[in-house]
């Protein structure tokens, strides 16, 4: 077997193959075993509003190679890093909407801050590892004493005469790159204006795209030899994989959206300026996400966020746990297109009911605790081998089922296999089970927290068959929500009352966007949103501030 070689293959956009993965470092016999690493870079949010479904397919996809890489060659071997880009026309656009009367950058700041938070919030619940370095777009624009900025990328480019200044902007010159749309198979001669291709009277080729801007004085900027502006979209990925993963690195992941002109602009942009022959070895992609057969999007209003169906009814008429949700997303392999649909989280969810009522949950736990004491590191027959075929999930989790259907509960080395598969997939961890076995899911439950939740509603069961409402309602007063609706709706037994929960981000999102509205003079909308909270047992309470006049809200929970 050639060094580096594990057993992985992946699908490479660049040449249209699944190729074997051998890591660049492992074909440098000079590097010593304990530095090489492996080396990925996939593309993050644009924070300016919360993370849509689309969104959460990358994140999952990668996720799970991360975790195999990691399998693979070593959890140290390993670099992901994934950006947060926090400086765009979009942001600024939200900023100005949501914060008209705050001082732009401080308004800005406010969104991005607030928009990453519920981010990682977020991909956490979906199960999603943190990557090993994340960096955010505005601390890479200019000022590094090593170069890692987008500032001196563009002046090396302009150097090298593959940019120039026209029109208040500095422009890539596309034809000044022979292969330019080799990863998008697209000719020069074929790009003419259209969605994704703008053109300008300053242009030299309609498919020149921008490095850098100018900026009025009412939008951020940052100084440059070509005055105050801002970057283009497309430099600082280049940039900030260069600073952390070199100048070629192993993986470049993303969405298929981002092959054309995003992925294509990054390769122009980081080989021209570093004079190499590649920038990535191999780039994936994952395809596109529909919402119930249609293309979402606000318009046609089916744009779902992670956060609607995590915490909302909204999709379904249920609040959808989270590895529900990545469940949902792995069952179909990820270069192919996926249909997001309510029936699909109802298989998913079915799924895993059917895959943990094979065990008693103590079962489990005891289980997990001594394979973690052991060390036990074994998986189910052909369950990695799937997942070195091109993230072949849907393989592996076959022979998952099959291993569930034919274990005995004494079989510990099988059950630890089941359950240890399972993690690893990010859909059955201790960390984030709920009672199963009830046939309910809860999200962020601790091992410890899902057994006395699943004594409550089986003491509630007991208590509700003698007719003792006023004591079932008591007992019934700590379970969630989902736990309610499913011993409502399935056992016919007690009608229970209980406030949603909401976030404490979510709550201070809602008032900043009801002040929004009152600035507005939007009455209707600021009234909405107050009803909407007071449903929830939220009370706005509205002041002004002595010293300033300002409008100031604030809120309790009605007792």
């Amino acid at each position: 077997m050639r060094a580096g070689f594990r057993g992985l293959r992946l699908s490479n956009t660049m040449t249209r193959q699944k190729e074997d993965f051998v890591p660049l470092d492992w074909r440098d016999a000079e590097i010593p075993e304990a530095e090489k690493r492996v080396r990925m870079y996939v593309c993050g949010p644009t924070v300016y509003d919360y993370a849509h479904i689309g969104n959460a397919r990358p994140m999952i996809v990668f996720d799970v190679l991360f975790r195999l890489l990691r399998h693979l060659y070593g959890e140290d071997h390993v670099v992901y890093a994934r950006n947060i880009t926090d400086v765009d026309d979009k942001i600024n656009a939200r900023a100005a909407r949501d914060f008209p009367d705050m001082p732009l950058n401080d308004a800005i700041r406010r969104v991005t801050t607030r928009t990453t938070e519920q981010f990682h919030t977020d991909i956490a619940a979906l199960c999603c590892l943190p990557p090993t370095v994340e960096p955010r777009a505005t601390d890479y624009v200019s000022g590094h004493a090593n170069g890692h900025d987008m500032v001196a990328m563009i002046e090396t480019l302009i150097e090298k005469g593959h940019a120039y200044e026209a029109g208040g902007e500095v422009l890539f010159d596309v034809t000044s790159m022979p292969d330019y749309g080799s990863l998008s198979k697209r000719r020069l001669d074929e790009q003419q204006a259209g969605a994704r291709v703008a053109v300008d009277s300053h242009k030299r080729n309609p498919g020149d795209f921008v490095l850098w801007k100018l900026s009025d004085e009412n939008e951020p900027g940052w100084g440059s030899p070509w005055g105050r502006g801002r970057p283009g979209w497309h430099i600082e990925c280049s940039v900030m994989s260069e600073a952390h993963l070199g100048k070629t690195f192993d993986i470049h992941g993303g969405g298929l959206d981002l092959i054309f002109p995003h992925h294509e602009n990054e390769i122009a942009q980081s080989r021209c300026a570093h004079g190499t022959a590649s920038m990535a070895e191999v780039w994936m992609h994952n395809g596109y996400v529909q919402v119930e057969g249609r293309k979402m999007s606000k318009s046609e209003g089916n744009f779902i966020t992670i956060h609607d169906l995590l915490h909302t009814e909204k999709f379904g008429g249920r609040k959808w746990p989270g590895e529900v949700l990545r469940l949902a997303m792995l069952m179909t392999h990820y270069r192919e297109p996926i249909d997001f649909s309510v029936k699909r989280l109802e298989e998913a969810a079915e799924e895993l009911s059917r895959l943990a009522q094979k065990f008693d949950y103590e079962e489990i736990l005891n289980n997990w605790s001594l394979r973690k004491e052991l060390e036990l590191r074994d998986f189910v027959p052909g369950f990695v081998e799937a997942l070195e075929d091109d993230l072949n999930i849907s393989l592996a989790l076959r022979y998952v089922r099959e291993a569930v259907s034919n274990v005995r509960k004494s079989e510990f080395g099988k059950v630890t296999q089941i359950i240890a598969s399972l993690e690893f997939l990010g859909i059955f961890r201790p960390e984030i089970i709920g009672v199963y076995s009830t046939g309910t899911l809860s999200i962020g439950m601790s091992p410890h927290s899902a057994l006395r939740e699943k004594n409550k509603l089986l003491n509630l069961r007991a208590i509700a068959a003698n007719t003792s409402i006023r004591d079932a309602q008591f007992e019934a007063s700590s379970l969630s929500n989902e736990q309610l609706k499913y011993f409502v709706s399935e056992r016919g037994i007690v009608h229970v009352e209980k406030t949603e929960q909401i976030s404490e981000l979510e709550i201070q999102r809602l008032v900043e966007q009801r002040l929004a509205f009152i600035g507005d003079k939007n009455w209707a909308e600021a009234d909405r949103i107050r009803d909407e909270l007071a449903e929830k047992g939220i009370q706005l309470k509205d002041s002004k501030d002595p010293e300033t006049g300002e409008r100031l809200t604030t809120w309790e929970l009605k007792r």
